[in-house]
């Protein structure tokens, strides 16, 4: 990533503008993720791109397409049946103990 953002224990999120984000599903077989992320960029491009609302629809629903293929979005690709967290608050779930040991450098990164 560009910037080193706090990651949790169990790899499946990173914390961003105060808030949880789901990372790439880590059982992806790097080409299928390369293509993935290929096709996300070239979604955004199109989203940013569009001169239609049509387009811009097009674009948008490629870019969950993507998000879905990189396990992102859609269905979590962990099997414990632990819920989907993304977007809420790491002081506010069940990592609140992780987020409040980790040093302040750390913590300021993921705000």
């Amino acid at each position: 990533m560009a910037k080193d953002y706090p990651e949790t224990p169990d790899g499946r999120y990173f914390v961003s503008k105060g808030r949880l984000w789901r990372k790439t599903d880590p059982s992806l077989p790097d080409s299928d993720r390369r293509a993935a992320i290929k096709s996300l960029m070239q979604a955004r491009r199109a989203v940013r791109d569009a001169s239609t609302e049509s387009e811009e629809r097009a674009g948008r629903d490629a870019v969950q397409e993507a998000k879905e293929h990189l396990g992102e979005r859609g269905p979590v690709w962990w099997t414990d049946d632990a819920p989907d967290l993304t977007r809420h608050a790491p002081w506010n779930t069940v990592y609140a103990d992780w987020w409040n040991d980790l040093p302040e450098t750390t913590r300021t990164k993921g705000l």
